[in-house]
């Protein structure tokens, strides 16, 4: 039994998929040609897809905390793994994520099929490269808005490799929500970028790349989530 079957994943056909949320809006899929979905909430604010990031899918601790607290938002949050996640899932073993250009293709994919089933906007984002790749797939067509946890504005210590070339090209809302001292974009470096107007960051005191504070600091991990994902749920109820 593979891996999505022993963690609850219950099989359907992408065709079948929207009858199926209609009767059960909250659960895991196991969606045939396309690998697991999970779909968390209600959506009585608005709906997103989020997408993990390089090294860990949605079954990861942040992941899970971070869903699970926008949900409460009331942010319905449907969340997958890239067919390569899949493979390490399964294999037990950790392999690098395929050039970019792929799994932008696969998010674009899960987008087309995901986006009809409600009358509601899909907001699209992610987690880091899942949220790189959020925003090359809103900077290439329409989506309503776009949510970032942790935007890997460039490589750690590689401070002058800017991922940005993309972003003048997205017309959407856009939120990062970012750890003051994220070594992939600290406060600092990304106050020296030239943003566009519709770009909207976040900050959360002494967070790093996962939110996760300095005891030193007097914060806490779940406490930054939460915040994060309270703005996260103020920006889709203000642009959705």
């Amino acid at each position: 039994m593979s891996h999505y079957a022993l963690s609850g994943y219950s099989p359907v056909r992408p065709e079948a998929l929207g009858e199926t949320l209609r009767r059960q809006p909250a659960g895991r899929f196991l969606v045939q040609g396309r690998g697991p979905l999970s779909v968390h909430g209600e959506a009585s604010v608005g709906r997103l897809l989020f997408a993990h990031g390089a090294g860990a899918g949605q079954q990861s601790a942040f992941m899970q905390q971070f869903v699970t607290s926008l949900a409460q938002q009331g942010v319905q949050v449907l969340c997958i793994d890239f067919p390569y996640m899949q493979q390490m899932q399964e294999a037990g073993r950790r392999r690098p994520p395929p050039p970019i250009a792929q799994t932008l293709a696969q998010l674009a994919e899960w987008y087309a099929l995901l986006s009809p089933l409600s009358a509601i906007p899909l907001w699209v984002g992610g987690k880091s490269m899942g949220g790189r790749v959020a925003t090359l797939l809103a900077s290439q067509q329409t989506c309503p808005g776009v949510v970032v946890a942790g935007y890997p504005f460039h490589p750690p210590k590689a401070p002058d490799k800017l991922r940005l070339d993309h972003w003048p090209a997205i017309e959407c809302p856009l939120l990062v929500l970012q750890g003051e001292r994220d070594p992939f974009g600290t406060r600092s470096e990304v106050a020296n970028y030239d943003l566009p107007a519709n770009a909207h960051l976040a900050w959360l005191e002494d967070g790093d790349h996962d939110f996760k504070p300095r005891r030193s600091s007097g914060q806490t991990h779940k406490v930054l989530i939460d915040e994060a994902t309270q703005i996260a749920a103020s920006f889709v109820r203000a642009y959705g």
